[in-house]
């Protein structure tokens, strides 16, 4: 019985590790090339018809670059791909509420868990997201990590990327999107599909402006 269990263990072990090994090639692969899918979006499609179309970074404006490292990762240029003090902080907020208010993931970990993995908040699933987010932080400069997932994150019931979000909500491209609407799209990632139904809602409107005032303090990735 213990023989067998050993091993089922390394088993587990070995195809853990084969399974690491196939996500690393293929990070390598997009360093080059751009992922057309993700895991994330596999899954939506079983649900809405998927509005996606990736757009080159340079046709990207400069406003919702600002605006989403503002809203979403200040500290995106600096850090190796965990923010533990944002970790930490998110923690304490969370403790302090008594439940999950806030999450603390940089922008490469919310790519990472877009990419491969699904929106289970079991410790394993936490586990291997960390495992990928440093396999991005050691493939790819910040820049190629910023691109990939401008144009992969939900923006809405089936809207995935920035110039599919774009045309959604303004009929614009990407490349032609203001700050105030910039703001606006950066307000809506936390709850996109909440907030394509809901686009009057006051929480939004407040977190938009609060965005705006911090969006010419945002560092971009070189």
């Amino acid at each position: 019985m213990i023989r067998a269990l050993a091993k089922m263990g390394l088993m587990l072990v070995c195809a853990a590790i084969l399974f690491n090994v196939y996500l690393f090639s293929k990070l390598g692969f997009w360093t080059l090339l751009n992922p057309w899918t993700t895991s994330f979006m596999h899954t939506q499609g079983k649900v809405f018809e998927l509005r996606h179309q990736w757009v080159p970074y340079e046709d990207i404006s400069r406003h919702v670059k600002r605006a989403v490292i503002a809203a979403e990762d200040s500290n995106f240029s600096e850090h190796t791909g965990v923010d533990w003090d944002a970790l930490e902080r998110a923690y304490e907020k969370n403790t302090r509420r008594g439940k999950v208010v806030a999450g603390g993931s940089t922008i490469t970990q919310q790519l990472a868990k877009n990419l491969f993995l699904t929106s289970d908040r079991s410790y394993l699933r936490k586990g291997q997201e960390f495992i990928i987010t440093f396999m991005l932080e050691f493939w790819m400069d910040k820049q190629r990590i910023f691109e990939i997932y401008l144009n992969v994150v939900e923006w809405g019931q089936g809207v995935f990327g920035i110039e599919a979000a774009a045309q959604h909500y303004f009929r614009l491209p990407a490349a032609k999107l203001g700050p105030q609407q910039a703001a606006r799209l950066a307000a809506m990632l936390p709850n996109p599909r909440y907030f394509d139904k809901n686009r009057n809602d006051r929480r939004l409107l407040w977190k938009t402006n609060l965005i705006l005032r911090r969006m010419g303090a945002a560092e971009l990735p070189k």
